[in-house]
C-alpha cells in the first residue's frame, strides 16, 4: 500500500492559449530550463497572488434540460470546433438578443 505522506509528482493538466505555449518556450530557452514543468514553477515562485485579480466575471452554474438529439447536435458540434459544450452555449448565450419573437417551442 503506498504511503499516504509520501509526496508525488503528478502531472496537472491545463489548457494555454499558443502564445502562453510559445512564451513558455522562450522563457525556457532564454533561462536555460529544461522543460515546460520548470517554467511553470519558476512562474509560480515569483507570482504575487496578493496583487491577482481575476478579469473574468463571477460564474454561475445552472442546469437545463435540452432534447436528447439537440444535446447531440451539440456534443458534435463542440468536438468539431474543438471546444466545450458550455463554450457553445455561453456564446448561444452572448449572441443572443433580449427582445425579439416569442420563443420556439
Amino acid at each position: 500500500m503506498p504511503d499516504k505522506t509520501a509526496q508525488y509528482w503528478a502531472p496537472l493538466t491545463f489548457d494555454l492559449t499558443l502564445p502562453q505555449v510559445q512564451k513558455i518556450e522562450a522563457v525556457r530557452k532564454a533561462r536555460g530550463l529544461r522543460s515546460a514543468s520548470e517554467v511553470v514553477r519558476l512562474a509560480i515562485a515569483e507570482f504575487d497572488i496578493n496583487k491577482y485579480a481575476a478579469r473574468r466575471p463571477r460564474h454561475r452554474q445552472i442546469s437545463v434540460r435540452l432534447d436528447p438529439a439537440l444535446r447531440e447536435k451539440l456534443r458534435r458540434q463542440a468536438k468539431k470546433k474543438n471546444v466545450s459544450i458550455g463554450e457553445l452555449l455561453r456564446e448561444a448565450l452572448e449572441t443572443l438578443p433580449t427582445k425579439g419573437s416569442k420563443s420556439r417551442k
